[in-house]
């Protein structure tokens, strides 16, 4: 029998008003509560592909998706460090959840820089009160389509007027994370005169469908598949011009940051299995002279490794958080490259501690550990697809570039 529809699971009916965050302490102290009651169905949510409708709910509802939302209009307005911090919490517990909301925040943070003060009233008022933003940003081209080569910055679906109060939408969108579960969903267009606009729909406006066709290995229940828009319409007034090409703005390295935080915490949650199994489950080789598997010398050696990776990555991650704050206050040229750089090193850390945290978890505690009914593979299948959004390859020559030639990182959403 073929796996249900995450469509077929995700009726929430009305959801309550969200509470209200009054302080960063508050924050970190909801998501380590949270965290710990999104962990115990962690692995059975990936294995079964079950969509995390309670969980979401819970989260959302806790008033951390609005904790961002500047002051001016009724918002915490919280440092982008406890931002990133409350998404390594969530993502150490279940990293499809913290990913779901990575784009809600980038877009409050687009919504900041780039909308009208009408517009922001209206759309923080409705984070405020618990709407959830989605993501209908990218397209993915068929291998055979000879427009395959154009980049992910090149975007296929169009905007168009219909009247002076109303635009239509029309294409498709893949990686749609959220999607699925959100209540706005933001739809990148390119209009008659080839600038790009952000439409923000309602989830249910006529015209555009959510198609849960995402099969990917890893990151299982963020639904980050297919939107689709056919003749979609929606007021003038929800659709906000985009950034413009080049300028300074912290878009990018807030992108870039909540992504480095969701691989530290994908890191953190493996390290965590390991210790865990090494202390309570784990057999000692027969070579190795010791009765308990957690006083294995090699095995304490490789785990003293890990330990240093997570350091230097947390480091370099909060670093980088202090950075994209200092870039968000100034919003010029020379802080936002050293905020872009400076979550550069941070995405190359939690994407290589990530990545080793995962694979060792099995070397060190051994063949049981792979049994499914500990679903420890998830952490490797959510580390090596996540870390995939922004290529480390790029990361690093954007350092080398920086470094040797002074070269300022390109303007966009992936720097």
């Amino acid at each position: 029998m073929s796996t249900p529809s995450l469509l077929d699971r995700t009726a929430t009916g009305s959801r309550p008003v969200a509470g209200r965050v009054a302080t960063e302490a508050e924050a970190l102290e909801i998501a380590h509560r949270l965290a710990a009651q999104f962990a115990p169905g962690a692995a059975q949510r990936d294995r079964e592909r079950l969509a995390p409708v309670a969980e979401l709910d819970a989260y959302s509802n806790s008033g951390l998706w609005a904790i961002s939302v500047p002051r001016e209009h009724g918002g915490l307005q919280a440092s982008y460090l406890t931002v990133a911090r409350v998404f390594a919490i969530i993502s150490a517990a279940d990293p499809s959840i913290a990913q779901l909301a990575q784009n809600h925040f980038g877009y409050v943070n687009f919504i900041a820089l780039n909308a009208s003060a009408e517009q922001q009233r209206e759309l923080f008022g409705a984070v405020l009160s618990g709407a959830r933003i989605g993501n209908a940003l990218s397209e993915k081209r068929n291998a055979r389509d000879a427009k395959t080569r154009a980049h992910v910055g090149v975007f296929e679906t169009r905007i168009t007027a219909v009247d002076e109060a109303r635009a239509r939408v029309d294409g498709r969108k893949f990686y749609s994370t959220g999607a699925l579960y959100a209540d706005l969903v933001p739809v990148t267009a390119t209009n008659a005169e080839g600038q790009v606009e952000v439409a923000f729909f309602d989830r249910h406006t006529s015209g555009l469908e959510v198609v849960d066709d995402w099969s990917s290995f890893g990151q299982r229940t963020t639904a980050s598949g297919s939107v689709i828009l056919d003749s979609a319409v929606l007021p003038r007034s929800r659709v906000v011009v985009g950034e413009r090409p080049g300028g300074a703005s912290s878009n990018g390295p807030v992108s870039q940051l909540l992504q480095a935080a969701i691989d530290l915490g994908i890191g953190v949650g493996a390290l965590d299995d390991t210790l865990d199994y090494l202390r309570h489950r784990a057999r000692p080789w027969i070579d190795s002279g010791v009765e308990r598997a957690c006083e294995d010398p090699l095995s304490l050696a490789r785990l003293g490794r890990l330990a240093t990776q997570r350091e230097a990555a947390d480091a370099l991650f909060e670093r980088a958080a202090l950075a994209v704050d200092e870039a968000d206050r100034q919003l010029d040229d020379e802080t936002v490259d050293l905020a872009s750089v400076a979550v550069a090193k941070a995405k190359v850390a939690t994407t290589e501690f990530a990545l080793e945290a995962a694979e060792r978890l099995f070397e060190l505690s051994g063949t049981s550990s792979t049994l499914s009914e500990f679903g420890y593979d998830r952490h490797w299948r959510n580390a090596r697809v996540h870390t995939l959004h922004d290529p480390v390859r790029w990361k690093l020559h954007l350092l080398g570039n920086h470094l040797l030639n002074g070269a300022s990182p390109k303007r966009h959403a992936w720097n």
